[in-house]
């Protein structure tokens, strides 16, 4: 969960001066201002991707976590996405970090947020160009699961389980991909 706004940062990044929570506008949440300059610090959300990798055999490709949070729960490949670069690269690059393999992207599943979480997950539906299947150091393991194997109790996010449902469920927006 987010913690208060209180402590999420104590000091100005322009001058140094202490920052306290204010109500700047009416029907807004406070914002972190400084006392010295009044700098209005912005907490805005992380953006995250994900791409669910299907392979020729029509199984998905899962990562078995080695990091926090979700330690030993399995998850799609993704990660954060960095400043100034684009989600679709971001998303390929974290398949690639992840499982070895380049991908193409076939089309976004959904955009996933969740009230008081920090993350805004992207998610798409990826194949399989090149590369040999192998984990890096943030997972234990990798495997490729036909829906009915996936280990659904055992996954990291909510936004994991809310994915592969509307994966396997169809949905697929493919503006702005183009089919090969």
């Amino acid at each position: 969960m987010t913690p208060p706004l209180e402590h999420a940062y104590r000091y100005c990044p322009l001058c140094g001066g202490v920052l306290t929570a204010k109500l700047i506008k009416a029907g807004e949440p406070k914002r972190l201002v400084c006392g010295g300059c009044e700098h209005v610090v912005y907490l805005d959300p992380k953006v995250a991707v994900g791409t669910i990798i299907r392979m020729e055999d029509d199984r998905i490709i899962l990562v078995r976590r080695a990091i926090e949070p979700g330690f030993g729960k399995w998850v799609f490949p993704g990660g954060y996405v960095d400043r100034g670069e684009e989600i679709t690269t971001a998303a390929t690059r974290e398949a690639l970090e992840e499982t070895n393999l380049n991908v193409r992207l076939l089309g976004l599943i959904n955009i996933y947020s969740y009230t008081g979480r920090t993350p805004v997950i992207i998610v798409y539906a990826a194949t399989v160009v090149s590369g040999v299947l192998r984990h890096c150091d943030e997972s234990l393991e990798i495997r490729h699961f036909s829906r009915n194997e996936i280990p659904w109790q055992d996954l990291a996010f909510r936004s994991t389980q809310e994915a592969l449902r509307d994966y396997f469920d169809g949905h697929l927006y493919c503006h702005g991909f183009q089919e090969n």
